[in-house]
């Protein structure tokens, strides 16, 4: 959607310039799916600086002399830090939170403030299951809805301000399905076959750009097509591209996608405008038979 944004916005753009960036930002959103697991990783230094620190106090207590070390010795958060796929990714996009400590470290003493960290940190002995859940609840509550983190993203690319869900969600994906050790997944599950998706769509909806507006105007006699909001009409031709020209996806699942879409960027009465314009452009395009889906369970379409 905001590669088709921008190409649109240039007039004699050529579609292939745009294409390249498209595929680029896929590179920049693993970028972020890394620098979130080495900002866990940094969380997890700056515990154990802290517990030096408290051990070295003048007075040390009997808890600084012998601290819970649960969450320090969580087998997962270790796997990562000592994983050394990760750290060649890390060097790799040269990424280092070493000129944030102060954020790092505030971000870990927003977390062992919270009860989820007290509770944990109590509860007896727990199981490998319990230390995943407890670090995945960590990144969803105290990293993923961070304010201040997003900021800093956003602050750092663009467009990452539309990249955390996705990489965040990535991260936890990548902490759900490890093993007994960490493992990187990829960004993309099937990459020949998703980047083909991405391609079709892109170029599909710029070639038919013209029809797909007339399907369009015959379902918004009532609206000059001047006045239908440009996010509107963009998303609205990439379902049509997407239901006329890609046979392995099934209409219902395009038509709540870009749905959900148009709630996210664009106006608060989108949803039901563009909802209406599509079941009748759908219906037209069904019945002159020109929706054609191949694969099981698709044909009823």
């Amino acid at each position: 959607m905001q590669a088709l944004y921008a190409f649109f916005q240039h007039e004699g753009a050529t579609p292939a310039a745009f294409e390249r960036d498209l595929f680029k930002s896929l590179d920049k959103i693993h970028e972020l799916y890394i620098t979130i697991f080495a900002l866990l990783g940094d969380i997890h230094h700056v515990s154990l600086v802290i517990m030096d620190e408290n051990k070295n106090k003048r007075m040390p207590g009997a808890e600084d002399l012998n601290p819970n070390k649960r969450f320090v010795e969580n087998w997962l958060l270790k796997s990562l830090t000592e994983s050394e796929e990760l750290q060649k990714e890390i060097a790799r996009h040269r990424i280092t939170w070493q000129n944030d400590v102060d954020m790092v470290r505030k971000l870990y003493l927003d977390i062992r403030s919270s009860d989820v960290y007290k509770n944990y940190m109590a509860a007896p002995q727990g199981t490998a299951e319990v230390d995943r859940k407890f670090l995945i609840q960590i990144i969803q509550e105290f990293l993923a809805e961070n304010e201040v983190l997003i900021s800093y993203f956003e602050e750092k690319n663009i467009h990452w301000a539309d990249d955390t869900f996705v990489a965040f969600n990535s991260v936890v994906r990548t902490l759900e399905e490890c093993g007994a050790t960490f493992k990187l997944q990829p960004l993309l599950r099937d990459k020949e076959d998703d980047e083909n998706f991405m391609s079709v769509l892109f170029n599909k909806t710029i070639l038919y750009r013209n029809n797909l507006q007339q399907i369009i105007a015959r379902h918004t006699e009532n609206w000059e097509m001047d006045r239908i909001a440009n996010m509107d009409m963009l998303l609205m031709q990439m379902a049509l591209a997407e239901v006329l020209y890609l046979p392995n996806i099934p209409v219902k699942a395009s038509l709540n996608e870009y749905i959900d879409i148009s709630k996210e960027y664009s106006s608060p009465n989108s949803k039901n405008f563009v909802n209406g314009v599509l079941d009748k452009s759908i219906a037209e395009l069904k019945s002159a038979g020109k929706i054609q889906k191949a694969g099981r369970g698709l044909k009823e379409d």
